[in-house]
């Protein structure tokens, strides 16, 4: 099973696209929030179910502030992440993983990609594919495999080549 993971496309989905190009055939597509009202237009570029929550630039979006999937044997806990102050680390994440019995965290949010496992949880954050904010400035998205055992494993990915940027 292959699951194209992404954020913060900030009503800009031509990086999506490439995305989309680049890893070919998918089972699920997640996006993680700051749609920006293309709810309908990111879910017509796949015939595959697709996982949205709302972001904190969604103002007038019915999608959910959270939701709760099930990938495979993973119960996975999907989130914008906002709401629990991920700009400042993952402690509000820890907790409301243990509370409702999250094998997997996503997030966006920040721009910034980040993977970080433990025996318990995996926190995920897969950047931004239009607004990406760590160094190089490279658009990013996470894929997720499920092997043939059902484990699951994540390459955190990179679109083109590193922006090079002159200040005067």
């Amino acid at each position: 099973m292959k699951i194209l993971i992404v954020s913060d496309t900030h009503g800009r989905e031509e990086n999506l696209k490439k995305a989309l190009e680049k890893t070919g055939p998918i089972d699920l597509l997640i996006h993680l929030g700051d749609v920006e009202g293309a709810e309908e237009y990111i879910a017509s570029l796949v015939d595959v179910p697709v996982s949205m929550v709302a972001g904190n630039n969604d103002w007038y979006s019915d999608l959910p502030k959270e939701e709760m999937i099930t990938i495979g044997k993973y119960r996975a806990l999907l989130t914008h992440g906002h709401h629990y102050y991920v700009g400042m680390g993952h402690d509000g994440l820890k907790e409301q993983a243990a509370l409702k019995k999250a094998d997997i965290v996503m997030y966006g949010h920040t721009h910034y990609p980040c993977l970080e496992q433990t025996e318990n949880l995996t926190i995920l954050n897969p950047g931004s594919l239009s607004l990406p904010r760590q160094e190089g400035h490279r658009p990013s998205y996470i894929l997720m495999e499920i092997d043939r055992e059902g484990t699951a494993h994540y390459h955190i990915c990179y679109l083109g080549e590193k922006k090079k940027y002159l200040f005067f």
